[in-house]
């Protein structure tokens, strides 16, 4: 067992309060004022110079090493989600309709727990440790907010060079690391197309013109346009999830509106997706003499993990965890993550932590997003000691 995992195991009962504090007082979007108290008074005590955001209630800490050297960035995420806990687990959300189902808490309690195995090593480090504690990753562009605010740059002589993230999920075995070189994680688009009609008497449809036929048509020709557009080595995903027209059965609305996502793994693919929806959206209502109004509201790029980072990643949890807990994705998710916006301007790499309980299967455990989500909180002093372990390799000097 590694020193660093030894480690992280002996101060484990300091992750899991943590963790289990914030758990049972989530808080959503970019601002997060308990949340963002708990971590400033976690870091009490340490040798790390602390800010918070102006915009936002972000935390950035900053860890100087014995020696000048270069910047290293370390992540998490600290806002949950508008989900109902039915957990049952003895320290669930106090928070009506709120919860940490994507576990964000366990997020931030790892890095604080990397963050002092890292203070009590500061002989050994040349250079910097840059702790990055972001709200509002989940839709509300949390770290784009912390870096126009100067996030890189919070070590102005040596400017953030590298970076890494983990993300907890279920869908792996407990205690696994998996990563993967290049795109790890899809861009997600938000798309709205309104089709405007001609309302009237359901028993007299040849008097108006109705939204609502039109509305279904676009949806299958969105799935159809997918399958004959996107390569199936680019691939992309398109799924309305929400479709809205009228209130009764006897009234045509003048209106229906077509809302989803759209998922893809490339700048390239994405840009193509976008205009094809539009396309699709905007003269299927033409062809019936209707109107078809195109919004799209931008979401996160594409999660690109440096091919670099992606090897050690992968080589430090085999050396630190065994070779069977270390694993190379074959393929990326086609969720998507804000920390794409930071490896848009560092190279680095996000990966997951397996912590499915291991009284379940990963096929079939509640996922993340979930009301009756649990992580296997024994995974986590893995996630501390690799969290830790990425900083030392690249500050190794």
């Amino acid at each position: 067992m590694s020193e660093l995992l030894s480690a992280a195991r002996a101060d484990a009962d300091r992750t899991l309060d943590l963790r289990r504090r914030l758990h049972r007082r989530p808080e959503i979007g970019l601002h997060l004022p308990e949340t963002q108290a708990a971590v400033v008074e976690a870091f009490a005590g340490l040798p790390v110079e602390l800010t918070t955001g102006t915009t936002t209630s972000s935390v950035v800490g900053v860890l100087r090493g014995a020696r000048p050297g270069p910047t290293y960035l370390l992540r998490a995420d600290m806002d949950a989600l508008p989900v109902q806990e039915d957990t049952g687990l003895p320290f669930a959300s106090e928070v009506p309709g709120v919860m940490h189902a994507c576990g964000h808490d366990t997020h931030v309690a790892m890095l604080l727990g990397a963050a002092r195995l890292l203070a009590a090593r500061r002989d050994q480090l040349a250079g910097q440790v840059v702790f990055m504690l972001q709200p509002g990753e989940e839709g509300f562009h949390g770290a784009r907010f912390m870096l126009e605010e100067g996030l890189l740059d919070a070590v102005p002589e040596a400017p953030v060079s590298g970076a890494f993230a983990l993300h907890i999920s279920t869908v792996f075995p407990t205690g696994t690391i998996n990563v993967r070189p290049g795109p790890m994680m899809a861009s997600a688009d938000q798309f709205r197309i309104t089709v405007h009609g001609r309302g009237g008497h359901a028993s007299t449809p040849h008097l108006a013109a109705d939204p609502v036929p039109v509305a279904a048509e676009i949806i299958l020709a969105l799935q159809s346009m997918v399958t004959r557009r996107a390569d199936v080595f680019d691939p992309a995903v398109v799924t309305v999830g929400h479709l809205e027209a009228g209130r009764t059965d006897n009234i045509i609305p003048e209106t229906a509106l077509v809302h989803g996502t759209i998922r893809t793994l490339s700048a390239e693919r994405r840009a193509d997706m976008v205009a094809s929806v539009q396309r699709v959206g905007e003269h299927v209502a033409a062809a019936h003499e209707l109107r078809g109004e195109f919004e799209r509201v931008e979401g996160y790029p594409v999660t690109v993990n440096d091919a670099g980072v992606a090897a050690q990643v992968t080589a430090a949890a085999a050396a630190m965890l065994g070779e069977d807990a270390s694993a190379v994705m074959e393929w990326p998710l086609m969720g998507a993550e804000d920390f794409s916006y930071v490896l848009e301007r560092v190279p680095g790499a996000m990966a997951f932590l397996g912590a499915c309980p291991p009284d379940l299967d990963p096929a079939t455990a509640p996922g993340n997003h979930s009301n009756l989500v649990v992580f296997d909180e024994d995974a986590l002093p893995a996630g501390v000691a690799l969290y830790a372990q990425m900083a030392m390799d690249a500050l190794a000097g």
